[in-house]
């Protein structure tokens, strides 16, 4: 006697509540791996800016700026702190300590926000043959001009120049 396909019943799926159970299961164990990964990953991140910028993160820099206490021919010393959010830099003209500039940065909001590193760099960036002081927080920089002798924020005016160089 041969069989037909009329004479088969059409199988169907049952969900089993130990089928939902064992899929329910999967989800949450991707989702706690993944939170796993994210805690160990920043908890990495965060042990390499300690090895890197210590605590209070802390970032210096030494580099010809055209200062005149440069003319001795010893660098200037750039130095950036963030003192619970509060970003201060230090600038040791020509390695003389009888000239020491400071400046009180921007605030830095936001949760640890305080272990954020500030990264210093020189380069010219209104292009006058002067080094200008470039900080670094967040992937923004701040732009500190070489101005008589001292590094100041940009007027409206040069901001407006130098976004246009920039631009080009």
């Amino acid at each position: 006697m041969a069989v037909t396909s009329r004479e088969i019943p059409p199988v169907r799926q049952v969900y089993t509540f130990g089928r939902l159970l064992r899929g329910f299961m999967l989800i949450l164990a991707i989702v706690a791996l993944t939170m796993l990964i994210s805690i160990i990953a920043e908890s990495g991140r965060v042990f390499l800016d300690d090895w890197r910028y210590g605590r209070p993160r802390t970032t210096h820099l030494s580099g010809y700026a055209g200062l005149p206490a440069e003319r001795s021919g010893q660098p200037s010393r750039f130095i950036a702190l963030n003192l619970d959010r509060q970003v201060i830099i230090i600038v040791i003209p020509g390695g003389d300590v009888k000239q020491l500039q400071t400046w009180q940065g921007p605030y830095l909001f936001g949760l640890h926000e305080d272990l954020t590193p500030v990264v210093l760099s020189l380069r010219d960036e209104d292009r006058d043959g002067l080094a200008d002081l470039l900080v670094t927080i967040h992937q923004e920089q701040l732009v500190y001009l070489n101005r008589d002798g001292t590094f100041r924020l940009p007027t409206p005016e040069e901001w407006y120049r130098l976004a246009q160089e920039r631009s080009k």
